[in-house]
């Protein structure tokens, strides 16, 4: 019997026995041992395993890891330099053979049940690269500081996903007309044990869940997706918020109204209406807070890594990423005067809509001495970022504020 059978026979029997045989040894001082307590040793799995060594942790229960951004340099984020941001703990279980996808809802026709088998053999596959951003990416920035993750500017990646569009399993279904939204359900296990909880069920409009990028994958750059980033199964769909990206997928409701699943409500992953002061307090209303749809215009300087230091004949070179949500970016610029002049870049278009967008450019100092290079992108409807932190809210959602680095010339 291996540790890792062990370890769920503990977990479902709680008997010391099958404590013994989990951790492959008698206990010093088991009578002492609390009721319902888990060894260290048998909690939840490494997450850093086969990461880089330079991701930042902040938070192992549940894990929530971010990437520093000089990893990001990558055309295509390598899965080891991908951003966690977990709400409860991995599966117990996964078994893959047996693993089904529901759908249901009051505005599906049927209820319908397909194995991950019938999901690759029936339907015609796609793969796209696609922006996955944590709505909170960049919270740190916020002043006075918000609840949540303190991400930096890390918590983003433009991966390959391959599976099935959701369009042609919703079609296969059949959905009713009244269809507004579709919520998602998972088999992650909520922190406090409890199976009737959830720990995360988000969703979207109908209209963006039928869009051709919004993918069931299960493969991620060519491989199976990993066991922290949803393996077997993840919903994905780029350019929102990566929440509702739900992870080890079990199943779709259709919805006849906007899903009320877990953190669809309160301020989770929602801004307020009308601008507030920062740290003003907002019933955490309808009335009040809208949900965050697509993600706004952003760039990020990957190379070179902050701090460079050069000598005052060279020519730097630089390059990044910039995305905007829904749309598309039309024009990246840098400044090496605090924004009061800026250099249009070189640009690439992206390889599909929702992927992220290659840019680069060459500068020259004047003298020597400390500089900031700042980066800014502008959307295809003319909105640019701003140059400082945008609109304070509860939550420290959507900072976009330009992305800069330093440079000593000397």
């Amino acid at each position: 019997m291996n540790s890792v059978h062990n370890r769920r026979n503990f977990l479902k029997t709680g008997s010391l026995t099958a404590l013994v045989a989990a951790l492959g040894s008698d206990i010093v001082f088991a009578d002492h041992l609390p009721k319902g307590y888990i060894p260290v040793l048998l909690e939840e799995g490494d997450a850093l395993k086969g990461k880089s060594p330079e991701m930042i942790v902040q938070g192992d229960k549940p894990w929530n890891v971010e990437s520093p951004v000089h990893l990001l340099d990558d055309r295509i984020t390598p899965v080891d330099k991908m951003f966690i941001r977990n709400n409860g703990l991995v599966p117990e279980k996964i078994d893959v053979s047996n693993w089904t996808l529901t759908i249901d809802g009051e505005s599906a026709k049927a209820p319908k049940t397909y194995t991950l088998a019938d999901l690759k053999k029936r339907f015609k596959t796609y793969t796209y690269q696609l922006v996955l951003e944590c709505g909170g990416n960049g919270r740190s920035g916020f002043q006075p500081q918000t609840s949540g993750n303190q991400w930096g500017q890390g918590a983003v990646h433009c991966a390959s996903w391959t599976g099935v569009r959701l369009k042609d399993i919703l079609a296969d279904v059949g959905i009713k007309d009244d269809a507004v939204y579709i919520g998602y359900h998972s088999k992650d296990i909520h922190l406090s044990r409890d199976p009737k909880k959830e720990s995360i069920s988000r969703g979207v409009p109908i209209s963006k869940a039928m869009e051709n990028e919004t993918l069931l994958a299960w493969q991620v750059n060519g491989q199976d997706i990993p066991e922290f980033h949803g393996y077997p199964l993840r919903l994905v769909i780029g350019g929102w918020p990566a929440s509702v990206s739900g992870k080890w997928l079990s199943g779709i409701s259709v919805r006849n109204k906007v899903h009320d699943g877990a953190k669809m409500d309160g301020h989770s992953y929602r801004i307020p209406r009308n601008p507030v002061a920062p740290g003003e307090e907002v019933p955490q209303t309808d009335q009040y807070f809208k949900i965050i749809e697509s993600m706004p215009v952003k760039s990020l300087i990957t190379y070179p890594k902050s701090g460079a230091m050069i000598t005052a004949e060279t020519e730097l070179a630089l390059r990044g990423h910039a995305w905007a949500g829904d749309r598309s970016v039309k024009k990246v610029e840098v400044s090496i005067d605090f924004g009061a002049t800026w250099k249009d870049c070189k640009l690439e278009l992206p390889v599909n809509r929702l992927a992220w967008q290659h840019w680069n450019t060459r500068l020259k100092f004047p003298v020597k001495g400390y500089y900031e290079v700042w980066v800014r992108a502008t959307d295809n409807n003319g909105v640019a970022q701003p140059m400082v932190s945008p609109a304070w809210n509860p939550g420290g959602y959507l900072n976009n504020a330009c992305e800069r680095i330093a440079v000593k010339v000397g």
